[in-house]
């Protein structure tokens, strides 16, 4: 559509006004708008988001209100320091409350099961390893969650669940899972009730900016906007390519009602590669992404054979072994990656910011995040 097919009541209703425009109806991006909102009410927030629904792992992902498993934090510690590690667990888990809070846990579908890092057979060494580190973790997670013996062995509960070549299990209290549809529609209609417009289809192909405000070029015209906020994750070095962010796709099943269904909680294996929760009588499974990097790290929705047959294998010989079960659903997110796993949130040029990357834990994280970003531009208005 071209920008002068608008009407004068479009044009001065929905396009010419915005003070700020959010780019992206994720999580993160309806949090900023909502920041924005509470802190400056008279400011006009127009949100921009380029699918039918917000695109990318908003309304796609799992539902794992968690912060990480015993493994993930040793991995984390490999590459960056136990301060840093510790900051993330605190920034996480204080999203999570953030989240909670902000949409209240009814409105989410939040259930705080508690979740479970298992171990195969094959994985001895690997779970003895972790379980050796429970002391260390607990003393250090203390400082950000508040509460003691955060992880413990539950090797008792393998055959509760039904598993099948599982050694180990470690448990965490902590943990929950939520409804990603409701947790969207919720914030949908907070931003909404702030007087927040989010306009849909509306694909963002090309920023101009003066030094003054910025243009934006668009499948459905032109807009502009004194400042504009990056937030589409793992899409956004198609706008700013020197932004550093990987595109990792996560495929993900979910199964037809089971009767008499043991599993309760979240459960994550292999370094959190895998992960499986119950919802609805349901199983739900993904992952895989590290069976093959490259064909994964994409921004193309869809699924690949080797990903399928491995969940299949997986759910049929450890998850719900001896078990009938049909699939019932199938589909992909697309999460956004990088070496370092904070987030990228700044600047990119004048009047144009981004708040991207959350490395797969988008749930935890996207609230913080989007604050974050808006404090930054209400920074420099």
């Amino acid at each position: 559509m071209e920008a002068n097919t608008f009407s004068y009541w479009e044009r001065t209703a929905f396009i010419d006004n915005a003070d700020i425009i959010i780019i992206g109806s994720g999580l993160v991006g309806l949090s900023a708008a909502l920041r924005l909102k509470k802190q400056e009410p008279t400011l006009n927030v127009l949100v921009l988001e380029r699918g039918f629904l917000p695109t990318g792992a908003s309304t796609k992902n799992a539902g794992f209100a968690c912060f990480g498993t015993v493994s993930e934090q040793m991995d984390y510690l490999k590459k960056s320091s136990e301060a840093e590690v510790l900051r993330m667990v605190d920034y996480k888990w204080r999203g999570l409350q953030k989240l909670r809070e902000n949409l209240g846990d009814d409105n989410i579908g939040f259930r705080q099961h508690g979740g479970y890092e298992l171990f195969m057979d094959n994985e001895t060494e690997k779970a003895a390893e972790s379980i050796e580190q429970l002391t260390y973790f607990n003393k250090l997670l203390h400082q950000a969650i508040g509460k003691p013996n955060i992880y413990s062995v539950a090797n008792a509960k393998i055959a509760d669940f039904g598993f099948r070549g599982v050694s180990a299990m470690i448990y965490n209290p902590f943990e929950g899972q939520l409804h990603t549809g409701k947790m969207m529609r919720a914030l949908l209609n907070k931003v909404y009730s702030a007087g927040v417009m989010v306009l849909n289809g509306c694909d963002i192909k090309n920023i101009e900016n003066d030094g003054k405000r910025v243009a934006l070029t668009t499948s459905q015209g032109n807009f502009k906007a004194g400042k504009v906020i990056l937030a589409t994750n793992a899409f956004a070095n198609q706008l700013f390519p020197g932004l550093n962010v990987t595109p990792g796709r996560g495929q993900v099943l979910v199964t037809k009602p089971i009767p008499g269904l043991k599993l309760q909680g979240t459960y994550h294996f292999n370094e959190g590669y895998y992960y499986f929760r119950n919802i609805d009588g349901r199983v739900l499974f993904g992952g895989g992404r590290n069976l093959d990097y490259t064909a994964e790290e994409t921004w193309d929705f869809g699924h690949t054979d080797k990903v399928k047959n491995k969940l299949l294998s997986y759910l049929s010989e450890v998850i719900l072994p001896g078990q009938d079960f049909e699939v019932d659903y199938w589909w992909s997110g697309i999460m956004g990656f990088g070496e370092d796993i904070r987030p990228i949130v700044k600047q990119v040029e004048p009047h144009v910011f981004c708040a991207v990357r959350c490395n797969g834990m988008g749930v935890a994280m996207g609230s913080l995040v989007g604050e974050e970003v808006a404090d930054l531009v209400l920074g420099r208005l």
